[in-house]
């Protein structure tokens, strides 16, 4: 028997195997006694037929398990009305990009039923081509965007499926179906007729997503509690897999078993990007009290969840690090650490700081006249040291604080730094005052010296004093702000180089006071 090849449009050639196996089960379909049109569609034979070719095309086809498939009666433009009827919802919208006959056909029908809009077209070149659909103006409240993605009649294809911005996609792929791979997860909804490639005229299949309600979220969350710990928050994607959204446990519980978990969900939720700092992190999600929080890739895809617990541990270990940066340390130590761990954690900052100490003391040395001088001042040099030390440390840690807010302009940062001098100088006048009083009572009646000499080294101490603590606040405020502009973490300008560095301000102002003030102006020795 000669055979036609039938290149038309449709209906399209079958395989002989297929028709000759057709014809053998016309009259007697598995010796069952009668043809399949003669048998009860509620019959075990008929059932098995059908499972087993929605099995077959789930296969070939690769259906996710969050899709039905359904044969159903008419051809594929039966779907024009069949698609806006059941998919346009709330809003009552639309979008279609119109590429051919087919997807103008689908179009003209849409608009009986709501507000539908074309959202690209190709009519303006009698649809010869695609137009590009990367960056489509759809409104947020859309109910799908739909295509035809091959038009015969006019000989164009889509080779690059248009950017829905999220909104369920729906697909014509009647003159395609079966011919290439398909990601079923790129759609909402597939459909096809039959006879273009598959099979006889008069079935369209269907393959479209099941849009979870309340009743089959719960059940869904029953079946997946036991294998995760926090099902407090329930995390929803859309149908390219993109974050959407959250819905709290509570919220689902006590909501209406048909109501959708698109009027549940809050799509405002805080989230990170897996390539942010973890320093970022923290400051993003400090101001909410959520307990997980989602971690999308650079294509707002779900990674994976952040709990509150993960963000506890993460805030501990850059307490820690800050805490042993205090101390001079290079990383932070434990009970169990050996020697030689410890030891090398340490050194670094010890030979900085021993370099340091150093200094201040070829510093003192230049000042061996006044000592010699005037030994008496030698009794108050700890007072001018550790009052400028603590002064640096306390500012240091006021602006570390500070600095903790990333918004923080440069005037702002100005701002600090006169206000850390400002207290400087207040609180050194006060001691200032307080020290010229007492030091000077305390060297006239305790150490037996006159009253001018008395004071006159009770007011250089507290001159000093005053001077210290102005420049040891300016210097702890801004050594921080410095190693910040230049990206190091300002722990790392932490106490023991901010204490070194006072004692440095704090020889200079006291011995360089005391040589100017008592020596050279006022002439005192012993």
């Amino acid at each position: 028997m000669d055979r036609v090849f039938n290149f038309s449009a449709g209906p399209s050639g079958l395989p002989l195997e297929i028709l000759q196996q057709a014809q053998a089960d016309m009259i007697n379909y598995k010796n069952c006694g009668m043809s399949v049109m003669e048998m009860s569609h509620r019959s075990k034979v008929y059932d098995k037929i059908f499972q087993d070719t929605k099995a077959n095309f789930i296969r070939l086809f690769h259906v996710p398990d969050n899709y039905r498939v359904l044969f159903l009666q008419g051809g594929a433009s039966s779907q024009f009305s069949m698609v806006p009827l059941n998919l346009i919802g709330k809003t009552g919208k639309a979008d279609y990009a119109v590429t051919g006959n087919f997807s103008n056909l689908a179009y003209k029908e849409a608009q009986k039923y709501g507000e539908v809009k074309i959202v690209a077209s190709s009519a303006d070149k009698n649809f010869s081509y695609i137009p590009d659909c990367s960056d489509l103006d759809i409104p947020e409240d859309t109910d799908y965007v739909y295509i035809c993605e091959n038009e015969t009649i006019h000989g164009v294809t889509w080779n690059k499926l248009p950017n829905t911005k999220g909104h369920v996609l729906v697909s014509d792929q009647s003159s395609m179906f079966l011919s290439k791979p398909c990601n079923v997860s790129d759609y909402g909804m597939i459909y096809a007729g039959v006879q273009k490639n598959v099979g006889p005229a008069g079935m369209v299949v269907v393959i479209i997503r099941e849009d979870l309600n309340v009743k089959q979220a719960m059940s869904s969350l029953i079946d997946q509690a036991a294998k995760n710990d926090n099902i407090s928050t329930i995390f929803v994607v859309n149908a390219q897999q993109k974050f959407y959204g959250a819905i709290d446990l509570k919220n689902l519980i006590i909501a209406r078993r048909d109501e959708t978990l698109e009027d549940l969900t809050v799509t405002s939720y805080p989230y990170v990007y897996a390539e942010e700092p973890i320093n970022e992190c923290i400051e993003e999600l400090k101001d909410y009290s959520e307990d997980s929080i989602p971690v999308l890739d650079n294509d707002n895809r779900l990674l994976g969840v952040i709990t509150s617990s993960n963000i506890i541990d993460l805030v501990d270990d850059e307490m820690g690090e800050d805490y042993a940066m205090f101390a001079g340390l290079t990383a932070e130590e434990d009970l169990k650490e050996p020697l030689k761990d410890s030891m090398k954690k340490r050194l670094p900052w010890l030979i900085i700081l021993l370099g340091l100490g150093m200094l201040v003391s070829s510093v003192v040395g230049i000042f061996e006249q006044v000592v010699t001088t005037l030994p008496i001042i030698m009794t108050f040099q700890s007072l001018i040291l550790d009052m400028a030390g603590n002064v640096g440390t306390q500012s240091l840690a006021v602006t570390i604080r500070v600095l903790m807010d990333e918004s923080l302009t440069g005037k702002q940062k100005l701002q600090l730094v006169f206000k850390e001098m400002r207290i400087g100088f207040c609180n050194g006048l006060l001691l200032g005052v307080l020290s010229f009083a007492v030091i000077g009572l305390f060297i006239f009646l305790f150490k037996g010296k006159t009253m001018m000499f008395a004071f006159s080294v009770s007011a250089c101490i507290g001159i000093a004093l005053l001077l210290a603590m102005l420049i040891s606040s300016a210097v702890g405020t801004c050594i921080p702000l410095f190693f910040k502009k230049i990206h190091i973490d300002p722990a790392v300008a932490s106490g023991p180089l901010i204490t070194t560095v006072n004692d440095l301000v704090a020889v200079v102002t006291f011995y360089g006071l005391s040589w100017l003030f008592l020596i050279e102006m006022l002439h005192l020795a012993g």
